[in-house]
């Protein structure tokens, strides 16, 4: 009857009578919507959706499917599922959906239900991999993972391995073909425009890479927002159904699952878009990387002056990650003003024009956002600014630690660090206040908008009545309003942060012709009009005085040097005066890379006096060196070097004084056996620069160098001959060295020569390996961190930030319930009364709550400024205070990880998370109070969602903190590695061995992306669920309002329900801040860590040498002293027993390893005695702080060591003399003149490691430097290695006079150096073989005349 009168009423077909389905206190669908549209639907589906079906199974091929038993049943499931539902349908004539579910119950519901419940169950069940599948392996459902992540401890083999498009090989091979084609296009755009910019290339090549994919996930996002809209409309009409009794009760539990249903879909695509953002984010970090590491491989000496490895480092770790955020957020800038103009359609649609004031307040509000975030992003480049510095400034200090302490001046450089670090926190706290107002503008928005927008609705005009509907929809939409506004300033925020990053991103024979050279653009030519030719397999020496540009001519041979004329051509091995060594064992450091040969390795180490090292070291060729060859001598490290150089047969070798660090009868040895006329290198060609005069004669060629250019070439004879500037600079030397000696040695070497007594490490090779306690320990009590970060923080200001939480939520709580009473009140003659009661009260709560809110973000992010410069004081002082076997046994990127990501995090992260885990904790306690409060059976439901909730957040953080450690360890290999390639990036070159380094790079950038993407997915498991659940609330507290629409208000179920609206975002962002929070304290973890680490002994001692002038004369005395670098291991210094007298002037030889260093490193404690004592002066050393000790003590070391700064600074860092002092100690070190050219004199700035200095130049400021401070022990440690024997000669004459008063312990290998001491201390294998003075040790003819004859001296 129904079907008739519908058809027979005008102006309605048989498919739209609207009062039977929708009106009905029943609802059915029409026969003719039946059979038509139902019928039809699935086959219109199935249609639309082939064609785009069919082009996904031909362009992702993924096998032949496996006709498997799980399959078949399957199938034959499927097809008997389909013909019982078409059998039912067949049926037909259905009048009342629910009268026909009522009638065959029995068989729909029982018999088809579990039909369709096999299936599920079948379907979830894994089938086999297809035949010939392409497919990577899927790691979409992290499930398994993070099951498997909360039951046991993960490991690296239980994660999935880098998708191939993933790949570092992909990724970095796809970018450097875009940015090729990139540069093209910048260089078409050159010709046609006046300026361009420099990022246009870089941001041309992302787009073309990555555009595509960043398009689709924004489409997700726009569908997304289509679903968010939807949510208030289908709030305002549940709201209507609670005010109209009359209603039917069914429409109530279909407006509450249209909600759901919307939240549902709404979560689904937008953590479809989160997560393609975070794999886009991960591709673009690989491509970055990749290309930075790649741009280290070709930097410039002036890219490298302006690029130390702690910047790199600070680059790759945290400056890449602001493009990460941007990726996110860079999607706001459009959309978010396109969302705020959709809410204020909608608002005057239910407001009217008051409506329009909303944009009054939102106008006020956004230049507001805007200035708070500009003057932010101030304060953050300025952090940065000085971040960068303290990055440079930590990277020095750890690299030349040894230095440090032993010149002690531990306390000056924490003090200059100390200080940049002040200025960056003193920054960081002005931008968290800015950071807590801009948060408070954001979160009150909500309040001002709705206060203003209600205020002007009712009291404009009286007949105005703010009910439930108007009140709560129109929240709804502020509060999407509010989330838009938002998405601007951390939008802009991150572009900023991005920008400021962004820039530092942008950044077999030798012929040389008319040669002119500078290491920069910027500076002056330090070779001219050079011409030079070496024919194949000759040997060139290359011979001047110290700053006449031996070195440079070298780099300019490598392409080190900016070519201002002329032409180079070729390259080579390349042998640098400072030995570059890899963090790796022995045996990986020669190979470099290449397949071994045993017969020529052989060969190789023996030729370079390797052998006997090699039989003593604890794993023979597998032994560890430490990171810059930190536990080998200076000549183990030089003919390691060597030996790299040799093993590659590279056709042309280039070496910078090789035989400097090494005593004269092994360099007679390397010589003989490798760079001489019968050395393994006599058919290759061999550039050599040389202090060592007695092998000119066995040279095919010479060029001498003066002031930067070639004053003369020939023979040795040809130039005696010539009798010009180099047979005047061989007057100099003396003749002993001149002439060659007829006693050298054969070279024939014993274990005792080459022993360097218990340094080296017997662990594996393993370049990740944190000695320091690990990177990846997995603690069992995660909560360990909270109680340090609180006590850093204080216990009071904690107390505070809670109850100022409680007291601001709760006026929230208040503020929300006022407007339930507000919407609830009476309606008398069309007006509500207490209007501006009501107003005034709502106005008075949300200031009150904005003033909290402030006061307690501000505490949080200024506790945390407070706990961080706690934290990295320790971190300082317990690194500054660590042993030198700490440092030996630490590799230097875990250290740099700690000062620069780990810091980074307790700076900004913490805090920020912390905030957000408080805030969104009282937030979830509110909602759960108000939906209780309200409908008291939602509980009911409340409790086992919060269970499900507590499953989800157990398993998701558990899993999470090992992926997050296991990520933070994975870390610091790629930082050591990248760091270690900056400072042999001209040692790689030369050895054209980029792509073996890069393939490293690469491996260690994919172990790295293999943990970050499991973490990924993870996050988007985590956010679906918990939306899910929220989801969850959202329709229990809906169904339970429904039900209860008799006893309960429009207004409450409106507070309710709006407030339910909330938690799917506030689960999600508390369980998401929770885990960030968890995962981030480990860095407080890791920052603390070295509390547990053994300590140096005190710096200084109150009561010792109070008011005392110490030493007085300089008496050394030994008593039966032994040192031991490490427990366990054969002593270095054995029984020593030795008096030096005050004044007296001590040689100290002996071969290489025999324990001559070891005196030193004894005498200043860098290790403590094993047994013994030493006493100066009378004074048990033992007994004195090691401050009070050091700085009476001037040492010089073998290696020359200078710091990033002004030449003055590195002369003298505790700023204790004047510029006259400082002037007088340069003229009397030969450094004079060459100062007084420099442009900026004093104050010219040294590069990181003083790379624009040669390195005679360097040991002469470090000469200069101990000039200043003429302690009355001074210690020379193979001081004037580096320095021809004209400057070195002249160097000894003025130590004797300027040093006359003080005790002098003179470390050398040239045997000449010591001849004119008072006496000498001759050492063989840590024992005392010889002492006395010269002449007697020549007349006893024992180990020191050995020596001599070996030196050609005798």
């Amino acid at each position: 009857a129904l079907r008739d009168a519908g058809a027979a009423a005008p102006g309605r077909g048989c498919c739209g009578d609207w009062n039977q389905t929708w009106h009905a206190n029943i609802p059915g669908l029409t026969w003719c919507f039946q059979s038509s549209i139902i019928a039809w639907i699935s086959c219109a589906y199935l249609w639309i959706s082939f064609p785009f079906y069919y082009w996904y199974l031909r362009h992702r091929n993924k096998g032949y499917i496996r006709m498997s038993r799980i399959f078949k049943a399957k199938m034959v499931r499927s097809l008997n599922n389909r013909a019982g539902f078409i059998s039912l349908t067949a049926r037909g004539r259905i009048k009342s959906l629910f009268k026909y579910v009522l009638r065959k119950m029995i068989y729909d519901i029982f018999v088809v239900g579990g039909l369709v419940l096999g299936e599920l169950v079948l379907f979830c069940l894994v089938d086999h991999p297809p035949f010939f599948s392409k497919a990577d392996n899927n790691p979409s459902v992290s499930s398994r993972l993070l099951w498997k992540g909360s039951q046991q401890a993960l490991g690296v083999d239980d994660l999935w391995p880098v998708r191939k498009q993933d790949s570092s090989e992909e990724i970095v091979a796809w970018a450097e073909r875009e940015w090729k084609k990139s540069q093209k296009a910048e260089e078409t755009e050159t010709l046609l425009q006046a300026k361009h910019s420099q990022s246009g290339p870089l941001l041309r090549m992302f787009w073309s890479m990555f555009g595509t994919y960043f398009l689709l996930s924004t489409v997700c996002l726009v569908i997304c927002d289509v679903f968010l809209f939807s949510t208030p409309k289908v709030l305002s009409l549940f709201l209507k159904f609670i005010e109209d009794q009359a209603a039917p009760s069914w429409l109530g539990y279909f407006y509450a699952f249209s909600m759901f249903l919307l939240g549902c879909l709404q979560t689904l695509f937008e953590q479809r878009y989160m997560y393609m953002c975070l794999v886009l984010g991960l591709r673009l970090r690989t491509a970055l990387t990749g290309l930075v590491y790649r741009k280290i491989l070709v930097m410039s000496n002036a890219s490298r002056k302006a690029a130390t490895p702690g910047e790199i480092v600070n680059l790759v770790s945290v400056d890449v990650q602001k493009l990460m955020d941007l990726i996110i957020y860079f999607n706001g800038t459009w959309l978010a003003p396109i969302r705020i103009i959709i809410c204020f359609v909608f608002l005057w649609q239910l407001l009217g024009p008051p409506a329009l004031t909303a944009i009054a307040v939102f106008v006020f509000l956004l230049p507001l956002n805007f200035v708070i975030t500009k003057k932010r992003s101030q304060f953050q480049e300025t952090q940065m600014k000085h971040k960068d510095e303290r990055a440079k400034l930590t990277n020095a200090i750890l690299s030349d630690i040894k230095v440090i302490k032993l010149y002690g001046w531990e306390k000056t450089f924490m003090e200059k660090l100390l200080g940049i670090r002040r200025q960056e926190l003193q920054a960081l706290k002005r931008s968290q206040i800015l950071f807590s107002a801009s948060l408070v503008s954001f979160h009150s928005s909500t309040f001002l908008i709705t206060f203003v927008v209600f205020a002007v609705y009712t009291l404009v005009d009286k007949t105005h009545v703010l009910d439930a509907e108007k009140a709560f929809v129109s929240l709804a939409l502020i509060n999407i309003l509010n989330t838009a506004n938002s998405f601007l300033p951390f939008s802009i925020n991150a572009a900023v942060q991005w920008s400021v990053s962004f820039h530092v991103l942008v950044q077999a024979s030798i012929t040389i012709r008319n040669g002119t050279f500078c290491w920069s653009k910027e500076t002056s030519p330090c070779l001219r009009s050079i011409d030079l030719s070496v024919p194949q397999g000759s040997l060139l020496a290359v011979v001047g005085q110290v700053g006449a540009g031996k070195s440079s001519l070298l780099a300019a041979v490598l392409g080190e040097l900016e070519a201002t004329d002329g032409c180079v051509t070729d390259t080579a091995a390349y042998v640098p005066q400072q030995a570059w060594v890899l963090n790796a064992s022995v045996e990986d450091n020669i190979l470099f890379g290449k397949e071994m040969d045993e017969t020529w390795f052989s060969r190789v180490t023996e030729a370079c006096a390797l052998h006997p090292d090699l039989e003593t070291f604890p794993a023979g060729q597998k032994s560890e060196i430490g990171e810059k060859g930190i536990n080998l001598s200076g000549g183990q490290k030089q003919r390691v070097n060597l030996a790299r150089a040799v093993y590659q047969k590279a056709s042309i070798y280039l070496l910078d004084d090789p035989l400097s660090a090494v005593d004269a009868h092994v360099g007679q040895h390397i010589f003989e056996h490798v760079l001489g006329p019968s050395g393994l290198l006599k058919d290759k060609t061999r550039v050599l620069v040389t202090h060592t005069i007695n092998i000119l004669p066995q040279v095919d060629n010479i060029v001498f160098l003066v002031d930067g250019m070639i004053s003369e070439t020939g023979s040795y004879q040809e130039l005696l001959q010539r009798d010009g500037a180099f047979a005047e600079f061989l007057q100099t030397c003396p003749m002993s060295q001149v002439c060659t000696s007829a006693a050298a040695t054969s070279g024939e070497l014993t274990k005792a020569e080459t022993t360097q007594n218990g340094r080296v490490s017997t662990a594996p090779p393993c370049r990740g390996r944190d000695t320091s306690h690990g990177d990846n320990t997995l603690m069992a009590g995660r909560s360990a961190p909270c109680p340090s970060y609180t006590r850093a923080t204080g216990l009071t200001l904690c107390v505070y930030i809670v109850l100022s939480f409680t007291c601001q939520q709760a006026m929230a709580f208040s503020r929300g319930y006022w407007l339930s009473l507000w919407t609830d009140d009476p309606v008398h003659n069309g007006t509500q009364q207490h209007t501006e009661l009501r107003v005034g009260v709502f106005g008075a709560l949300g200031v009150v709550q904005a003033l909290g809110r402030f006061a307690c973000t501000a505490a949080v992010l200024l506790g945390g400024v407070l706990a961080s410069h706690q934290l990295f004081l320790q971190l300082l002082s317990n690194v500054m205070r660590s042993p030198m076997l700490f440092f030996e046994q630490t590799p230097i990127g875990h250290l740099l990880n700690r000062f620069s990501k780990d810091m980074d995090a307790v700076d900004s992260v913490i805090p920020d998370k912390l905030k957000s885990v408080l805030g969104f904790l009282f937030n979830l306690l509110e909602i759960y109070l108000v939906i209780v409060v309200a409908t008291p059976w939602a509980l009911m439901a409340i409790v086992p969602l919060t269970v499900l909730y507590a499953a989800f957040q157990h398993f998701y953080v558990s899993t999470s903190c090992q992926l997050r450690r296991m990520e933070a360890a994975s870390r610091s290999p790629l930082y050591s590695h990248i760091s270690e390639t900056l400072q042999g990036s001209s040692v790689i070159r030369a050895h054209k061995d980029q792509q073996r380094f890069i393939s490293k790079s690469n491996f260690l950038v994919d172990e790295n992306q293999r943990i970050c993407f499991p973490g990924a997915v993870a996050d988007r498991w985590l956010a679906t669920n918990l939306e899910f659940l929220g989801n969850g609330i959202v329709l229990f507290a809906a169904l339970f309002a429904a039900l209860s629409r008799t006893q309960l208000s429009p207004g409450t179920a409106g507070f309710s329900l709006s407030y339910a609206l909330q938690i799917t975002g506030v689960l999600n962002w508390m369980v998401r801040s929770w885990t960030e929070t968890e995962n981030n304290i480990v860095s407080v973890e890791r920052v603390r860590e070295y509390l547990r680490t053994p300590k140096e002994a005190p710096w200084t001692l109150n009561g010792k040498l109070q008011g005392q002038v110490w030493p007085t004369e300089g008496r050394i005395e030994f008593r039966n002293y032994s040192l031991c670098y490490r427990p366990g291991l054969e002593l270095a210094l054995r029984r020593v027993s030795v008096t030096i007298n005050g004044h007296e002037k001590i040689g100290i030889t002996g071969r290489t390893g025999a324990g001559k260093s070891s005196l030193a490193v004894g005498l200043l404690r860098l290790v403590e005695a094993a047994e013994g004592a030493i006493l100066i002066d009378g004074q048990d050393i033992a007994q004195l702080g090691l401050h009070d000790l050091r700085t009476k003590i001037t040492v010089i070391p073998q290696d020359p060591v200078l710091f990033s700064g002004s030449l003055r600074m590195n002369l003298d860092p505790l700023n204790q003399y004047t510029d006259a002092d400082i002037w007088t100690a340069l003229e009397l070190t030969q450094l004079k003149n060459f100062v007084a050219d420099l442009p900026e004199q004093l104050e010219y700035k040294c590069t990181d490691q003083g790379e624009n200095l040669s390195t005679g130049q360097k040991q002469l400021v470090c000469l200069a430097r101990a000039l200043l401070q003429k302690a009355k022990i001074l210690i020379l440690d193979e001081a004037t290695a580096a320095v021809d024997l004209e400057t070195d000669v002249q160097i000894q004459s003025m130590l004797r006079t300027e040093f006359r008063d003080s005790t002098v312990l003179t470390i050398a290998h040239r045997v000449n150096t010591v001849l004119d001491c008072d006496r000498i201390l001759v050492l063989e294998n840590g024992r005392i073989a010889e002492f006395d003075t010269p002449e007697h040790l020549i007349a006893q003819k024992g180990l020191f005349y050995r020596l001599m004859e070996e030196s050609g001296l005798a």
